[in-house]
């Protein structure tokens, strides 16, 4: 028998109680992967709803998905950075475990990433679905820091953008840095490419993570990022793909 080939492509997703939003949107992700070598990678942030049994249900019907399990809720940063370590694809797509980032467009994320020098792929939300409250509490967020910045970047709160794994985990983990990944991958040398995505509604639940870190905690850690980045000596292991 051949040895089964390793996945191109690894869409990873951070979840928290999101197991009927989960039901829905991995069949819809290998829908949109088409032919591209493909692997789900569910980091379970301490769901204390029916996420494990959903996902071994969907792996039961032959889907290619695996569980990386927290023991408690460690925020989406933690889970994206779990997800990605336990990744066997060189390359990564990630996308919100609520539903509201659409995998139609991974395909186009995927061919991207194969341009050279592109580190990483920004989704840029377009018709936004949010509360009130999130929608200014993300444009204050952005607007700073993209004076502070300068990463050229209008959404970096969108859950679904591609990156190469390598690059990804060269880079310096903390809490939240998930909303700082573009000025991350340019200040290591990299290119970043944007494309403008559809957001659609939550269909099950509500947000398990709350509008403070997109104010508070996001503008204190904005200042770290900026000390970060006039601190840190660009990768010199990086190569020009």
């Amino acid at each position: 028998m051949p040895a089964a080939r390793e996945p191109l492509l690894s869409v990873v997703i951070p979840a928290r109680n999101e197991a009927e939003n989960l039901a829905e949107l991995i069949p819809e992700i290998a829908t949109a992967v088409g032919s591209i070598p493909f692997e789900v990678v569910v980091t379970d942030d301490g769901s204390t709803d029916d996420t494990p049994a959903v996902l071994t249900r969907l792996a039961n019907t032959g889907l290619p998905v695996r569980r990386v399990a927290h023991r408690r809720s460690l925020g989406q940063s933690a889970g994206l950075h779990s997800g990605v370590r336990a990744a066997h694809g060189a390359l990564i797509v990630t996308l919100d475990g609520d539903g509201q980032n659409d995998p139609a467009p991974i395909p186009e994320f995927v061919a991207k990433l194969t341009a050279p020098g592109i580190g990483l792929v920004a989704g840029q939300r377009v018709g936004r679905k949010a509360s009130l409250s999130k929608t200014v509490g993300s444009r204050i967020a952005n607007a700073v820091r993209r004076a502070a910045l300068k990463d050229d970047t209008r959404d970096t709160g969108c859950g679904i953008k591609g990156f190469r794994r390598d690059a990804f985990l060269a880079l310096p983990y903390f809490d939240t840095m998930h909303r700082f990944l573009p000025a991350l991958f340019l200040g290591d040398g990299w290119q970043v490419a944007r494309i403008d995505v559809v957001d659609r509604d939550r269909r099950h639940g509500h947000s398990n993570y709350g509008i403070i870190d997109r104010l508070l905690i996001g503008i204190t850690d904005l200042f770290g990022v900026w000390w970060l980045l006039r601190r840190r000596r660009r990768n010199p292991l990086r190569l020009e793909h």
